[in-house]
């Protein structure tokens, strides 16, 4: 098992962080956006897909604290020094890398009533540099503790060249890399840096919309989820040591996964679903969570429905004190 009592910087996530800020609001104020954190009562949460993820996996391992390591750039603001709080208190292991040229990224949640209005500035989170963060010596070191890496596809756009520092890295020395495809337009505009880090990939995430896209843009001429998982999984790798895992989600319907087949989610009354905008995240907190103690794959994806099940029934990507899986 990884985990011990003092071990730290078992897990690595990098990718955009992002401040979100939920309020709610009427109707008229959604087109007036910068008035939102000075009319109304808000909530910050420290967010972006990846640092969602991490945070998840925290919150399911619960101790020892900083088990999960976090780099992402933000800016030298009021939000950066919310944000920085807001990952502390998740028990994240956040190293950001700081800069003056761009604000903070942020992502407002606006409620009215039933309905959820996403208003994402990645901003900040769009100028991360691997030569001013990733290369550092004190940085680097922090990636060769981990055992296992997440990142999410959202972070093409941003460093594909990071990633594949990472990727390589996790390859050479027989650890675990996991990415996700993330939505739909990354396969189809940014494919080439994703395939060129796709032969490190040892566990692929996606839901079956990213997989149907993905599956079109390598013309693999099926729409069955199961069969793109399988043709996913015997695309080329790199460190043929580990055979690579695909794990394909598919909201209500059972998931999808190489090496065995179908695992059926947590049953949930409709009625009880609050906002589904973070499951994707979640169910990928909850996996890695049991992947870095060792679990096999059952237990992976039963801990990745787990953390689900729990977010989708709260606003925003948010959890209780303490999980109660088994």
């Amino acid at each position: 098992m990884f985990l011990s009592s003092r071990s730290e910087n078992m897990l690595f996530g990098m990718g955009n962080p992002l401040l979100d800020i939920s309020a709610v609001v009427d109707k008229d104020f959604l087109d007036k956006f910068e008035e939102l954190v000075k009319r109304n009562k808000v909530e910050y949460h420290a967010g972006g897909s990846t640092q969602n993820s991490v945070k998840i996996a925290q919150w399911m391992i619960q101790k020892p604290h900083k088990v999960a390591t976090f780099f992402g750039c933000i800016g030298t603001d009021h939000f950066g020094e919310i944000l920085k709080k807001k990952a502390e208190e998740a028990h994240v292991d956040a190293h950001y890398y700081e800069q003056n040229e761009e604000p903070t990224g942020t992502c407002a949640a606006c409620i009215t009533g039933d309905n959820r209005s996403l208003v994402a500035n990645l901003a900040a989170a769009n100028c991360y540099k691997k030569e001013k963060h990733l290369d550092l010596d004190g940085n680097w070191e922090l990636v060769e503790k981990a055992k296992v890496y997440y990142i999410a596809g959202f972070f093409l756009t941003v460093s594909p060249e990071s990633i594949l520092k990472v990727a390589k890295h996790a390859s050479d020395k027989n650890k675990i890399f996991c990415m996700n495809l993330s939505a739909p337009f990354i396969s189809q505009f940014f494919k080439e840096p994703l395939m060129k880090v796709m032969p490190y990939v040892d566990i692929l995430f996606g839901n079956e919309t990213e997989a149907a896209t993905f599956a079109k843009e390598l013309g693999f001429e099926t729409d069955d989820i199961a069969e793109i998982a399988k043709k996913t999984q015997n695309l080329p790798k790199e460190n043929t040591k580990r055979q690579r895992v695909v794990v394909f989600t598919q909201g209500k319907d059972d998931a999808v996964a190489t090496k065995v087949t179908m695992f059926p989610v947590v049953d949930i009354d409709q009625n009880d679903i609050v906002d589904t905008n973070g499951a994707g995240d979640s169910f990928v907190g909850g996996f890695l969570s049991a992947l870095v103690q060792e679990r096999p794959l059952e237990e992976c994806i039963r801990a990745g429905h787990y953390a689900a099940n729990i977010i989708i029934k709260r606003v925003g990507c948010t959890f209780p004190e303490k999980p109660d899986f088994h």
